[in-house]
């Protein structure tokens, strides 16, 4: 193959999604852009082009514009010759903590997110697989509530960990626990480093209801395949915005 028969780097990195739309969009436009395939200083192409190329819809693919500008990878720019263009300045409390991430900390991050993939999902399948008890499944209710009540972007991240946290212990394992906690840890400081994504979170909300609703029910191979979904989306999304 010559020079001038290669494909163009960005239908070679920009592919249809896989999972959900936002969460992959954001992770393929931000990866493009760390990797230099949209240069500094350069313009994006069109929304139409971006979204017919991605198989997305345009509204998804607003939503993912969005998050990238929030993270200030990039900005738009109105009137003639405007567009949305590469900047990559960090400027928001966020994007100026994911600048200053070592590359040992973005490896090490990396690493929890894989091992979160192994270990959620096998907690999941456990805790929809164990007898369940009045007490173990009005923990569950009452941390699966308060996620969905919490009337702060903090007061969400510490629900949300305790939901994921009963979920490990009403396996009654207390390794299942540890590693649980160790991965929230990390998972909590890599959601530091990124903006609030109300997409994303209404679809984590999404399948925690699926999820909590399936281990009530003793539905352990559902349960587990929602929470790989889950760790899925959110791996998509901070591999994307922090490289």
């Amino acid at each position: 193959m010559t020079a001038e028969q290669l494909p163009d780097l960005a239908h070679v990195v920009l592919r249809p999604v896989r999972g959900h739309a936002f969460e992959s969009c954001v992770e393929q436009l931000a990866t493009a852009i760390r990797l230099g395939v949209y240069p500094l200083g350069s313009t994006l192409p069109s929304e139409r082009d971006l979204a017919d190329r991605m198989n997305v819809s345009r509204a998804t693919l607003r939503e993912a514009m969005a998050a990238l500008r929030a993270a200030d990878l990039v900005e738009t720019r109105r009137g003639r010759g405007g567009g949305t263009v590469v900047t990559m300045k960090p400027q928001t409390p966020s994007a100026r903590r994911a600048a200053r991430t070592t590359p040992e900390q973005r490896a090490a991050w990396l690493d929890a997110l894989e091992f979160r993939r192994v270990v959620e999902p096998g907690a999941a399948y456990q805790a929809a697989s164990s007898e369940l008890g009045p007490q173990a499944r009005s923990r569950l209710e009452a941390a699966h509530d308060a996620v969905a009540k919490a009337s702060s972007r903090a007061r969400h991240r510490q629900a949300d960990s305790r939901l994921h946290l009963t979920l490990a212990a009403i396996t009654g394992s207390p390794r299942m626990v540890e590693a649980v906690t160790s991965v929230q840890v990390s998972l909590h400081e890599m959601l530091s480093a990124i903006p609030v994504m109300r997409t994303n979170i209404a679809h984590s909300d999404a399948q925690h209801a699926t999820l909590v609703r399936a281990v009530l029910e003793g539905k352990a191979e559902k349960a587990r395949r929602t929470m790989e979904e889950h760790c899925d989306d959110t791996a998509a999304l901070l591999r994307g915005l922090l490289g």
